[in-house]
């Protein structure tokens, strides 16, 4: 396999659960502003969209979508980031992947545009800050979204709170995050998966 990435993009969630499953993958960096691998093709030929994700599977094909490549890699490698089918939990997973994408992913989409007037970055925040509330309350005591085991919804909500750094978002506000943020940093694959991307991030 092959994951197409940019570094602290989302594309770090499949990044750690990929290293988390220990199933093997080559990283393939991307210039998401030319389109083009650090091997110098063209990215768009790879993934119209343009973004990444994307994961290369070895028959050829690709795969999109942050969420779908994090259950395909979780399924890929056994149960341990993804309960089974038909279990309750799997779906308490799918359930925080798709709020994730939809309202905290999302929700920054606005604070990477430079065209974006202040104001409306202040009201992006504001909007984000009532969500993370709804995020710490709900994770408690965790230790992760679900509970006590570490699933591929962990992974990706550790790398959205990252770019609270980017974005002037002071998590001190949500002490319950930070220690979820601090627990996940500590995995040995997350360690593992920001050295490689070139990043650096305090347990």
């Amino acid at each position: 396999m092959k994951l197409y990435y940019a570094p602290g993009a989302c594309s770090l969630a499949p990044h750690i659960a990929l290293r988390e499953t220990g199933l093997p993958f080559d990283l393939v960096k991307v210039d998401l502003p030319g389109k083009r691998t650090e091997g110098g093709e063209d990215y768009k030929a790879i993934n119209p969209k343009g973004a990444v994700p994307a994961l290369g599977l070895d028959d050829g094909s690709v795969l999109t979508e942050n969420a779908a490549i994090l259950q395909y890699i979780a399924d890929m490698g056994g149960a341990d980031l993804m309960p089974p089918m038909m279990s309750m939990k799997r779906y308490r997973v799918l359930e925080w992947l798709n709020y994730i994408a939809t309202e905290l992913h999302k929700g920054f989409g606005p604070l990477w545009n430079p065209a974006t007037p202040d104001d409306y970055k202040e009201a992006t925040r504001r909007t984000l800050a009532q969500r993370f509330d709804y995020l710490e309350a709900q994770i408690g005591d965790g230790p992760y979204l679900t509970g006590p085991d570490f699933t591929i919804a962990d992974a990706y909500a550790f790398v959205i709170l990252n770019w609270t750094r980017v974005h002037d978002i002071d998590l001190a506000r949500w002490p319950g995050l930070v220690a979820f943020a601090g627990r996940v940093a500590q995995r040995p694959a997350v360690q593992e998966a920001l050295s490689a991307e070139g990043l650096t991030r305090q347990a």
